[in-house]
C-alpha cells in the first residue's frame, strides 16, 4: 500500500485520534468543535433577527396604512360641506362677514 493511500486509510478508520499525537490531534478538533457551535449559533442568531426585522417591517406597513386611512377620515371630516352637513339641523349658517382678528400687545413699563 502506498503511503498516501496507508494515510487515508487511517484517517478513514480514526486512528489518527488513538495513536501517540492523538493528545494534538484531540485538541484542535475540540477547538474545531467549539468554532463550529459558536458559527451555528451565531447563524440563528442572525436568523432570528432577519424573522424580526420582517416581523417589524409587516407592522409598520399596518400601521402606516391605518395612518393613512385615519388621516383620509379626518380630512373628510374637516371639509367645509361636511361641517355643514352636520350643523344644518342645528340650523347654523356661515358669518356673513370674515372674522376679525384681534391683536394684544404688552407696554413694558
Amino acid at each position: 500500500m502506498s503511503k498516501v493511500r496507508r494515510s487515508v486509510y487511517d484517517v478513514l478508520r480514526g486512528s489518527f485520534l488513538t495513536d501517540e499525537s492523538a493528545f494534538k490531534n484531540w485538541r484542535i478538533l475540540i477547538f474545531i468543535v467549539g468554532l463550529l457551535l459558536i458559527m451555528i449559533s451565531s447563524a440563528h442568531s442572525a436568523d432570528a433577527k432577519v424573522v424580526k426585522i420582517a416581523e417589524l417591517n409587516r407592522e409598520k406597513r399596518r400601521l402606516r396604512a391605518e395612518n393613512v386611512d385615519t388621516s383620509t377620515i379626518l380630512m373628510r371630516m374637516k371639509l367645509e360641506s361636511s361641517i355643514r352637513k352636520k350643523v344644518k339641523g342645528k340650523k347654523l349658517k356661515p358669518a356673513k362677514t370674515p372674522p376679525k382678528k384681534i391683536k394684544v400687545t404688552l407696554k413694558k413699563e
